[in-house]
């Protein structure tokens, strides 16, 4: 039986390398050299879904489903605290302020006689302030952004990213919030070329996906505040199963959510403490997101974390 370190080394042995990875890598590396030079905290977040290719010229693939909300909020939170945020998501998931524009960008508008596109005046604030942020972030070098499609693409460049922080000790964070497929295909089993239904019932044998946490905090990013998330449809297990995650992986923090209750009511849950962050009905009812609660108290147990150690 292989070892699990060989299993993690066989996966990406087994997976493609990303288009543009270098280019990815060079931008890292800039990004990087700049945030140190100006001594600002760093946090990876990684968001949204993975998918799983079925053939190496892919047509069908598995998803695993994530529309990007929890990352791109939180991204917004963390850079309005001046981190410099590499945004690790999926490829057309959510973004840190273009969610703002995805769903009702048409009815925020609207035409002049004279055929000219103006701002509707009741949309006006919101806009200005969301493009006056956005701006500012821009001519800070505050944002770097990175995509990913498979589960291949997304593994190989969390690595990277890692390897890049690793010098930089304590004062980086992982926000990991991607929804990673537990289950792949090795290049080596896929089909080339699409998949022919006139073959018949279409049966397949899928390896499971090597468990990264592990290196992540052990090798890649040893010094780093860690940061997994853990979601359950009981919440009877949320507890427990963050507790034995903190136990295996060793890592700092998990952020436990229940399906139905995501959105206004976490648990941050530390080897030492649970603390139940929930939005009261006024919250809801004022707009309040709940990853700005999050990320207040993310950074303070970061901040406590530098200090410790």
């Amino acid at each position: 039986m292989a070892s699990k370190s060989s299993d993690k080394v066989l996966f990406f042995s087994q997976t493609s390398i990303p288009d543009k990875f270098e280019e990815s890598c060079l931008k890292l590396d800039d990004f990087v050299k700049h945030q140190v030079v100006l001594n600002r905290k760093i946090i990876l977040i990684t968001s949204g879904g993975t998918t799983v290719p079925l053939e190496s010229r892919t047509v069908r693939f598995i998803d695993n489903f994530s529309s990007g909300t929890r990352g791109s909020t939180s991204a917004e939170y963390f850079l309005q605290k001046n981190y410099a945020v590499i945004f690790l998501h999926r490829h057309k998931s959510l973004e840190p302020f273009y969610r703002h524009l995805n769903r009702d960008i048409f009815d925020s508008l609207e035409l002049t006689s004279t055929g000219d596109i103006v701002v509707k005046h009741e949309n006006k604030d919101h806009l200005a302030k969301i493009i006056k942020q956005y701006k500012t972030i821009e001519e800070e070098k505050l944002l770097l952004k990175l995509e990913f499609t498979s589960l291949g693409d997304y593994l190989h460049l969390l690595k990277a990213t890692c390897e890049r922080l690793n010098k930089l000790g304590t004062s980086v964070m992982l926000y990991l919030a991607a929804a990673v497929s537990d289950f792949y295909i090795p290049k080596a089993d896929m089909s080339e070329h699409k998949i022919q239904s006139s073959n018949g019932p279409l049966e397949l044998k899928l390896q499971l996906v090597p468990k990264m946490l592990e290196p992540l905090v052990k090798d890649w990013l040893p010094s780093a505040y860690i940061i997994s998330f853990k979601l359950e449809t009981d919440s009877r297990l949320l507890i427990s199963k963050s507790k034995q995650a903190l136990d295996k992986y060793k890592h700092q923090l998990v952020i436990a959510n229940e399906l139905e209750k995501r959105k206004r009511e976490v648990t941050l849950v530390t080897s030492e403490t649970v603390n139940p962050i929930i939005l009261s009905e006024e919250d809801l009812k004022r707009g309040t997101e709940i990853e700005s609660v999050i990320v207040k108290e993310v950074i303070k147990l970061h901040d406590n974390y530098i200090k410790s150690n």
